[in-house]
Parts: structure tokens; C-alpha cells; sequence
């Protein structure tokens, strides 16, 4: 089971493995704080698609459309992420400030579509 937390949020152990999955670090939260145990970057939206996707809740359905394409092309980590959370309580930590509408909700409804 995959769950879902902002990286603002205190990490507790119903957390189970806190796997951070965004491509930069969350403003202003300590590494002790956030008690990520695996930070895959590599997994979160390309560069491009964040700036152009800039959070605007109108371009939500293409944002998903796209990211999952990039995600296509990472098998190999993708396998690896799989592996890696089968069997065990996993939470994806965020930084988004919208918590319906963000690269997390979109891997984890891709991993389990």
C-alpha cells in the first residue's frame, strides 16, 4: 500500500519506507526532520514539465498525460521502485502545497493502474 505525505507533515511509523519523490529537496526541511529513507529523484517530472506545469490546476489532465510518458521510459527504475515497495507499508513524501494534484498522486495512481 502506497500512502501519501507532504514533507511538512512530521514522519511517524505508521510511515512505514519514506521514499521522497521529488527532484529537488523541500524548502526549509531538515534531513533529520523529513526521515527520508530513499530520495528518487530521477522519478519525479522532468524539469520541463514541472516549470511548464507550474502547479496551475487547469493543466492537471495534461500534466498526468505527459508524466506518464516520461515514466515510461524509466522501466528499469521503475522495476527497481517496485521491488523495492512490494510487501511493505510505503509512503510517498511531496512538497506540494496541493495534495490532490501532484507528481506523488500521479505515480502512485501510475503504480497501481
Amino acid at each position: 500500500m502506497i500512502q501519501l505525505k507532504r514533507a511538512y507533515v512530521e514522519a511517524s511509523p505508521d510511515d512505514g519506507l519514506r521514499i521522497l519523490v521529488e527532484r529537488l529537496w523541500p524548502r526549509g526541511v531538515s534531513k533529520k526532520k523529513a526521515r527520508i529513507d530513499l530520495w528518487l529523484k530521477d522519478l519525479a517530472p522532468s524539469t520541463e514539465l514541472r516549470k511548464w506545469s507550474n502547479h496551475d490546476p487547469a493543466r492537471w489532465l495534461e500534466f498526468q498525460v505527459r508524466y506518464r510518458d516520461e515514466l515510461k521510459g524509466m522501466s528499469d527504475l521503475l522495476s527497481l521502485l517496485k521491488y523495492v515497495i512490494m510487501d511493505r507499508s510505503v509512503t510517498f513524501v511531496f512538497a506540494a502545497s496541493d495534495e490532490d494534484r501532484n507528481s506523488a498522486v500521479a505515480l502512485k495512481e501510475f503504480l497501481e493502474g
